[in-house]
C-alpha cells in the first residue's frame, strides 16, 4: 500500500526506524528516528528518540566479499 508521505506521523517514522534497526540498517534507522523526533512536540521525548537511534559512526569498515 502506497501512502502519502504528508500523512505519516511520528509513530509511523518510529516504527520504520525500529524495523530498519532490526534489519541491521542503522543509518536508515537514524534518519527515520530524526524525522520521528522532528514531528514530536515534547523536547524530552524527541531527545529520547534521538538517543535511542544514534548516528552510526563513519569509522566502521565494511568487509567486501565477492
Amino acid at each position: 500500500m502506497i501512502r502519502d508521505p504528508g500523512d505519516l506521523t511520528a509513530s509511523d517514522y518510529l516504527d520504520g526506524a525500529r524495523e530498519m534497526a532490526a534489519a541491521n540498517r542503522p543509518f536508515l534507522a537514524h534518519l527515520l528516528a530524526e524525522e520521528a523526533a522532528r514531528f514530536t512536540a515534547d523536547p524530552a521525548t524527541a531527545a529520547g528518540i534521538r538517543a535511542g537511534f544514534p548516528a552510526p559512526t563513519t569509522t566502521t569498515t565494511r568487509e567486501e566479499t565477492d
